[in-house]
């Protein structure tokens, strides 16, 4: 019941928060794992001269790693590739699934400029022999194929690995592989206390009433309405 609950004074509660001791260091570091993370190297690199905090791996590559994400947010999946293999060629020797999806995307680019032979000569060279060997490439390989069946593939129910989303998706793949090759985590560690903060106040909503952060964005404290 709500009249049971505990209730915590806008006082009191920020009493407790200022008792949590945070350092400095340890926020900095949170900020920069973030930046780097996120690929913002010009952020990144005046945030190490003003605060002092040193990035988890050189700043030159996230120059590299960003090119390769643009590449293919760009539909240049082949200049993708080639730019993953000139970073490390182990990424994609040892990321089957990582090759197959940008050689999927590869495919879905020629069948977007219509060139239709050569779509079909690519998916039959590359990706069939793939697809073979892997029943989920091969039902990924069908539907993408499909997308010739259709006068107006813009409407057919194969119509989202047209939309831009996909190269997204795509693209975080290959960011995440290439963070993961640098022994570096592919999700920033920031969005994941966001959410743990979330969480938690949801569980405790349902012991007591006290003042709440609903924007993250701010993180003002708001009293829980009467």
């Amino acid at each position: 019941k709500a009249t049971s609950k505990k209730v915590i004074t806008r006082e009191e509660w920020e009493k407790k928060l200022n008792a949590v001791k945070l350092r400095k260091q340890d926020m900095n570091t949170l900020v920069m794992n973030f930046l780097v993370t996120e690929g913002y190297v010009d952020a990144a690199a005046k945030f190490q001269r003003e605060s002092g905090t040193k990035p988890e791996i050189d700043l030159a590559t996230i120059t590299d790693r960003m090119a390769v994400k643009k590449a293919v947010q760009n539909g240049h999946v082949e200049d993708a590739i080639e730019k993953v293999n000139d970073l490390n060629p182990e990424i994609l020797d040892t990321n089957p699934e990582l090759f197959f999806h940008l050689q999927q995307q590869r495919l879905i680019e020629l069948i977007r400029q219509g060139k239709t032979e050569e779509a079909l000569e690519f998916a039959q060279e590359e990706l069939a022999p793939r697809g073979e060997e892997n029943q989920a490439f091969l039902q990924e390989l069908e539907k993408t194929v499909a997308l010739l069946v259709f006068e107006d593939a813009s409407n057919s129910p194969v119509k989202d690995l047209l939309d831009i989303s996909h190269r997204l998706k795509t693209a975080s793949e290959v960011n995440a592989a290439i963070l993961t090759s640098q022994s570096h985590e592919k999700d920033p560690k920031l969005p994941s206390l966001l959410k743990m903060l979330i969480w938690a106040q949801n569980q405790l909503d349902e012991k007591a009433v006290y003042p709440h952060i609903n924007d993250l964005s701010t993180g003002q404290l708001e009293d829980p309405p009467e």
